[in-house]
């Protein structure tokens, strides 16, 4: 069973634009039923990302999500070894802030494709991000994980591929 990680901005876009938790309860009680169902997991990064705002999502995480949601990264350096090598080597692509920014040790994007990488065949990224293989003052999920093989989906992908509504 294939299992979808969540980026930051797959909450964050949610929230604010799309599906605000006081308007669009199906959306949230469909991610707490997937979650639940460990259909949706997310990374130990994204929770550092999602629970600095003191805010009405962060309260909805820690309320709803399962405590073992957010998976530890510690354990896919291997698949991160590999993320940061590719990056490395488009350092003739990418400005030097993209890489530093892709790479930094606090933010979640190079965790999420290793965390996919460590187990391809099973796990997806779920971003809203696109690709943008010109752009070089940000290096973007999409990109790292075509490079690496990697799949990854945006949110109504991902709905649509576990067959689910709300």
């Amino acid at each position: 069973m294939p299992v979808y990680v969540l980026d930051s901005n797959f909450f964050i876009q949610a929230h604010r634009f799309h599906y605000p938790i006081d308007v669009a309860a199906g959306f949230w009680k469909k991610v707490r039923q997937l979650a639940e169902e460990g259909r949706v997991i997310s990374i130990d990064k994204v929770k550092k990302e999602l629970y600095d705002k003191n805010d009405a999502l962060e309260d909805w995480c820690r309320n709803n999500l399962p405590e073992d949601f957010f998976k530890d990264t510690s354990v896919v350096m291997g698949a991160y070894a590999q993320v940061t090598g590719w990056a490395m080597s488009r350092s003739g692509h990418y400005l030097p802030n993209a890489l530093n920014e892709f790479l930094n040790a606090d933010e979640a994007d190079a965790f999420l494709v290793a965390y996919c990488l460590a187990d391809n065949a099973n796990r997806f990224v779920v971003t809203q991000e696109v690709s943008e293989p010109n752009r070089q003052n940000k290096v973007k999920i999409p990109d790292a994980c075509i490079a690496l093989n990697v799949s990854y989906v945006n949110t109504i992908e991902m709905f649509r591929q576990l067959g689910e509504t709300f």
